[in-house]
């Protein structure tokens, strides 16, 4: 009984009937023959709600389930998906009410369907994760009517479902780059071209017109009577790292998503391009105190391995703590590795405050220091100040953007590769500082 009290709703018509028939009684005391009218409404209603019940209530006449990924993609849209068997032999008609996770703070989320007899739909929306973690799910609740629509049956499925959001493994796989000669234009990416030979030997072959003609072998040239050139390739199984600050200047949001969010998905873009030039990357987080030391490897599970890691990272709003790094570094990183360091600086005194262990890790690694446009300040700069406290206001702003570049130019003074870019375009710019270092055999 509880739970057919539960499952039983009324639809707004059977209330405009019940009010009017409400409205006629009142009528009646001036007009008598209403009275009995009324009464013969009355019992039509409850002959109309009765049947349409009975209908509604004859079976479990509804199957729907919820497709969820097995994991969500932040900073995504990723796809939910929604089928529903309609067994009753007449047409329906129905409200989809999803309980979405909390997280989302979507309450207004309904979707309206009609279904002919014995007929099967299905209907497909997206969702955007802004932040790692489980996302409980709850019923998905479906009420049914008939063409009478004044009773509505409730059915529930599907609840507590449960998906874990995970580093934007979707970016990861557009910039995925097993055609990158083919397609190195895409998205942004930059045409590098080669300096040096920062290449490995792997054989010697017969020349072919547009080989370089410093890379003729003359002593198998004299050999073989015909001219043969050396052939190498790119160097591999270097070490690297992605070093992320959890400090929590790494917290500033933007378009919803946190700088953290924003180097940990560029993180792992990174460590998906490096694995497939078959370089070991590796893994270390910190802030106050070092939270992950992942060992370079280039093995294909190592990918998943560093997903799982970036999955965990979360900043506890401490300063961050660069003497730390460096005793860490040195402690447990003995071989020169190249160190992609995710961090960022809003003051030129903060830099000054780290330089001196930055310029340590630089002697020892080959260092990028990564840091971000305050892309909100670019805003405040290009708009048309109306008064005298917005123009205060712009000055401030075009005094930060000046420090930022100030900041950059430190940085290479001291030798120190560095990166400032917008965190709309973190991944892109990354993997292109990647490719020039390889390129140019910084490493």
């Amino acid at each position: 009984m509880i739970r057919f009290l539960r499952s039983i709703y009324f639809s707004r018509r059977f209330f405009y009937a019940l009010f009017s028939i409400a409205f006629c009684f009142l009528l009646s005391f001036w007009i008598g023959w209403l009275y009995p009218v009324t009464w013969i409404f009355a019992a039509i209603l409850f002959i109309l709600v009765l049947s349409e019940s009975v209908s509604l209530y004859s079976g479990k006449r509804i199957k729907a389930d919820r497709i969820l990924p097995e994991r969500m993609s932040n900073s995504d849209n990723n796809r939910v998906e929604v089928l529903i068997e309609n067994k009753y032999v007449f047409r329906v008609y129905m409200e989809v009410i999803d309980e979405i996770p909390v997280q989302f703070q979507k309450r207004d989320f309904i979707k309206e369907l009609e279904l002919q007899g014995r007929e099967n739909t299905n209907f497909e929306y997206l969702l955007k994760p802004l932040e790692r973690g489980e996302y409980v799910f709850g019923g998905l609740n479906i009420y049914v009517s008939s063409v009478i629509n004044l009773v509505k049956r409730r059915y529930v499925f599907d609840q507590a479902a449960m998906v874990k959001v995970y580093p934007s493994f979707i970016q990861m796989k557009k910039l995925d780059f097993l055609a990158l000669d083919q397609k190195i234009n895409l998205h942004g990416l930059k045409r590098i071209r080669r300096i040096g030979h920062t290449m490995e030997f792997e054989q010697i072959k017969d020349y072919v017109r547009g080989d370089d003609a410093r890379t003729i072998n003359w002593k198998a040239t004299a050999k073989r009577s015909g001219l043969m050139v050396n052939q190498f390739q790119d160097e591999r199984s270097q070490p690297i790292y992605s070093v992320i600050d959890c400090g929590r200047m790494m917290k500033m949001p933007f378009e919803g998503l946190s700088l953290l969010d924003y180097a940990i998905n560029s993180s792992l873009a990174f460590s998906n391009v490096a694995l497939k030039k078959k370089d070991k990357v590796g893994l270390l987080s910190f802030s106050n105190k070092i939270d992950n030391l992942l060992k370079p490897s280039s093995r294909l599970r190592q990918l998943n391995s560093i997903m799982e890691a970036l999955y965990n990272i979360n900043t506890r709003f401490h300063d961050s703590d660069f003497s730390l790094l460096y005793s860490r570094v040195k402690k447990h990183i003995g071989h020169r590795s190249l160190l992609m360091l995710y961090t960022n600086f809003e003051h030129m005194s903060a830099l000054t405050r780290q330089l001196p262990y930055l310029k340590a890790l630089a002697k020892q690694h080959l260092l990028v220091v990564i840091f971000f446009e305050n892309t909100e300040l670019e805003k405040l700069k290009s708009t048309n100040p109306e008064n005298i406290s917005e123009s205060a206001h712009q000055v401030i702003a075009e005094q930060f953007i000046h420090d930022k570049t100030l900041m950059l130019k430190e940085l290479q003074r001291h030798g120190i590769q560095a990166l400032l870019t917008t965190p709309q375009n973190l991944s892109v710019n990354t993997i292109n500082k990647y490719l020039e270092i390889k390129a140019r055999g910084l490493l």
